[in-house]
Formats: C-alpha cells, sequence, structure tokens
C-alpha cells in the first residue's frame, strides 16, 4: 500500500502516460514513480496492452465510450513501434501488406474449421 498524504491509497504498478504523475500532484497526492529499464518496459507495455484491450472489450459490452479505449490502444502501438526501432509509419505499411494479402475483417468471416477435400 502506497500512502500519499495521510490516506492510504492501494495502487497496483503499472505503466502510466507521462503526465500522469502530474495530475495525480495536482489531484494533492504525490506519485511514487520510477523509471523503468528496458526489459521491463517491453514487459509492461505487453501487459498495458492487455489491460486496454480488455478495457475496450467492457466498453463494447457495457457501451460506454470504446473509442477512447481505441485512442489508448493507438498510443500503446505507437510506443511499441517506438520500442521495438519502428514506427506508426512502417506498421501502417505491414497493415496495409497484410489487407492486400490475406484481406482485412470486413465480410465479418467465423472460420469454423476446415475439412480434407
Amino acid at each position: 500500500m502506497y500512502k500519499s498524504t495521510n490516506l492510504p491509497i492501494e495502487i497496483k504498478p503499472k505503466l502510466v502516460r507521462d503526465k500522469i504523475p502530474e495530475i495525480i500532484e495536482a489531484e494533492g497526492f504525490k506519485p511514487l514513480t520510477r523509471i523503468l529499464d528496458n526489459k521491463e518496459y517491453g514487459d509492461r507495455l505487453i501487459d498495458k496492452i492487455h489491460e486496454e484491450t480488455e478495457e475496450f472489450s467492457l466498453a463494447i459490452k457495457d457501451n460506454t465510450n470504446p473509442v477512447e479505449e481505441l485512442a489508448d490502444i493507438l498510443e500503446l502501438i505507437n510506443a511499441a513501434a517506438e520500442y521495438v526501432g519502428s514506427s506508426v509509419t512502417e506498421v501502417e505499411k505491414e497493415r496495409l501488406k497484410k489487407l492486400e494479402k490475406r484481406g482485412g475483417f470486413k465480410k465479418r468471416i467465423m472460420l469454423l474449421g476446415k475439412e480434407s477435400k
């Protein structure tokens, strides 16, 4: 449990956006932070991508704001692309190659299996 002022605040350590510590301070609390090394940053990016995709799933089910959750996922795609030494532009090029070769998801096809001919 982390303590800020005299109120116990429980926070699960997680990767947060760059301005979150400033926002916490503006709310009258003292953020407790540390800078991640490269390996842990990669691990935490993966954790955060899972967290945000789960939040997107819940937003779809609850009919809340899925676009906001998609924006979070897109920001994480930017961060992950940079982490692996690439860019969103390069990711988009790869997306377009796959779209051309394998198609997209517009037809909403569910594969149920395959049989021998």
